[in-house]
């Protein structure tokens, strides 16, 4: 269900994307209302689920990950049950940094860090020995071309909305 939300609302959460640690002063500062109702209207994306929370963003080959890769996972059933334990798998394996159920050939997507090769493949090998798993494949990456956390907001409003 979409949430209705006017243009303040959009530049906050344009301007909290940017910089999530910036002061409520600034924040209003930044959107032209005064600090009060700003802090009121993040308050209320935050309660509406839009706003999902706040992190700092790290940079994991400065901290010994250097490796990164995809693991594409093809489970021999797709039973609800089947695709629930796997997604609790998922959850329970600390080198994923984010995965995705899919349609098609793949069942899941999982970008992975690992400090090295041979951490990864030990990883791999632990994925293909779990319940389900018909196999995996994987790419390891060369570079990243792009890296946007954010929901595209420069137009203000999403088409359709």
């Amino acid at each position: 269900m979409t949430v209705r939300l006017d243009a303040v609302d959009w530049k906050i959460l344009d301007e909290l994307q940017r910089d999530g640690r910036m002061t409520n002063v600034e924040l209003s500062r930044r959107v032209g209302i005064s600090a009060p109702p700003c802090l009121r209207r993040v308050r209320a994306l935050e309660e509406d689920g839009i706003i999902l929370g706040y992190r700092a963003l790290l940079e994991e080959k400065r901290l010994g990950y250097d490796l990164m890769a995809f693991a594409m996972v093809h489970l021999i059933s797709q039973a609800e049950t089947d695709l629930d334990a796997f997604q609790q798998r998922i959850a329970q394996w600390p080198l994923v940094r984010s995965a995705w159920m899919l349609s098609g050939d793949v069942d899941f997507l999982m970008l992975c860090v690992a400090p090295d090769l041979r951490t990864f493949q030990a990883f791999v090998l632990e994925i293909t020995a779990a319940p389900n798993v018909r196999n995996v494949k994987t790419a390891l990456t060369l570079k990243q071309a792009k890296n946007a956390p954010v929901v595209p907001l420069e137009s203000g409003v999403p088409k359709g909305a």
